[in-house]
């Protein structure tokens, strides 16, 4: 058997994950893709719950910028992810791994409703738990919604499935070939330099909590494996203040 480094997580997945290079929609071939990663952690008995976001079908915020009232536009993103999170439950459960969707905004006839303790039942049962949803709440982010959920089941980890991008950097280096990557970081680095991995209320919750964070590739096979079993992948971001950059 594999050392295993994280027994529980939570793997933030954003919609444009899901989108490809297109950027928008559900990509099928994408979604089949994360779930045979999903399948593979789930094979050396990790307990995984998933947060989905929606921006590959609509952000809140866009919808706000063109005159939208706000509360209305996000409760509109918070629709998005729950057809994000029905797809990838649609994947998982052809390649026969149990899965059970919860929203935070009760729509019984598609999912249950989000109940902690019902989920770490279905954890402990190995199933995989696809948060949808959102907070329930406008004004916080899918971003958030990880931080929370994760300390609720009490995860060990917050893994932060990125597109394409390999870690955290102090730039963006598709336009900056100087930026440097990250190997370690504090929630702390992430709001003092403002780096964009996760948004401020997200930072600040995850710090409260003491809750570290991986962030990594999603699109290189295997990656989600390798991080769980410890393996030196992406930008560890550490929960509490901790001592700083490296």
């Amino acid at each position: 058997m594999a050392k295993i480094k994280y027994n529980r997580i939570v793997l933030k997945v954003s919609g444009e994950a899901l989108a490809g290079s297109d950027g928008f929609g559900i990509k099928p071939p994408i979604i089949s893709q994360l779930a045979e990663q999903l399948k593979q952690v789930t094979e050396l008995g990790v307990q995984v719950a998933i947060v989905c976001g929606g921006g590959n079908i609509w952000r809140g915020e866009t919808g706000a910028e063109l005159g939208m009232e706000r509360s209305q536009a996000d409760y509109m993103g918070m629709l998005a992810t729950v057809m994000n999170a029905l797809a990838l439950q649609d994947s998982l459960e052809h390649l026969d791994v149990p899965t059970r969707v919860q929203t935070s905004i009760e729509m019984r006839q598609i999912a249950e409703p989000y109940i902690r303790r019902k989920a770490i039942r279905h954890l402990e049962k190995g199933r995989v738990v696809i948060f949808a949803g959102g907070t329930g709440n406008p004004y916080f982010s899918t971003d958030t919604t990880a931080a929370l959920r994760a300390a609720e089941i009490d995860a060990d980890v917050i893994l932060m499935a990125k597109n394409n991008v390999d870690g955290v950097y102090s730039a963006d280096p598709k336009k900056d070939p100087n930026a440097k990557k990250f190997d370690e970081l504090t929630q702390l680095d992430l709001i003092n330099k403002n780096l964009g991995v996760m948004d401020s209320t997200a930072s600040s919750l995850s710090m409260d909590t003491d809750m570290p964070l991986v962030v990594f590739n999603i699109n290189e096979p295997g990656n989600i494996k390798r991080v769980v079993e410890g393996e030196n992948i992406g930008t560890t971001i550490q929960g509490g203040k901790g001592n700083g950059t490296k």
